[in-house]
């Protein structure tokens, strides 16, 4: 049996949005759980951050988790979407296909005046040639080492 195609599944890209769907977070329920049951950790048991959850029940009764889990909910947000991405990462690592959705960096600088530069998508971001880093579209300076766009 063999396949023409270099996926070894029949539709990957089902796969892994079937698969990332199954295991991502969400951000409310995040800051529900941080607001609500903070001093408890759950809302670590929750990002599977198993040792910290753990942690916050040994200490639940002195009431500083219960201060944490307060600060933590205005946290909680950024900390589902990096869990989320990391989720998705390893998930498309596995299946072998890229990040839908995500490409290699662009420079539109470098790529204005190929013929390639019609076939760029809107709201590409530029990235740098010396570092690689990407950058916010309009931006002239890289961010990561300072060198014109």
């Amino acid at each position: 049996m063999s396949s023409s195609t270099a996926y070894q599944y029949p539709n990957p890209q089902q796969i892994f949005y079937q698969q990332y769907e199954s295991v991502r977070r969400d951000e409310v329920v995040g800051i529900l759980l941080a607001l609500f049951l903070g001093a408890f950790g759950v809302h670590h048991f929750y990002l599977r951050r198993t040792g910290l959850g753990i942690l916050y029940c040994c200490f639940f009764w002195t009431g500083i988790t219960s201060i944490l889990g307060l600060i933590e909910c205005f946290f909680m947000p950024g900390r589902v979407r990096e869990f989320n991405a990391i989720q998705a990462a390893g998930i498309a690592a596995a299946l072998g296909i890229p990040m839908p959705g995500w490409g290699p960096p662009v420079n539109v600088a470098d790529a204005a005046g190929s013929p390639a530069a019609a076939n760029l998508q809107p709201g590409t971001l530029p990235a740098c040639s010396r570092c690689q880093r990407t950058n916010v579209p309009g931006a002239r300076f890289c961010a990561g080492c300072g060198v014109p766009l």
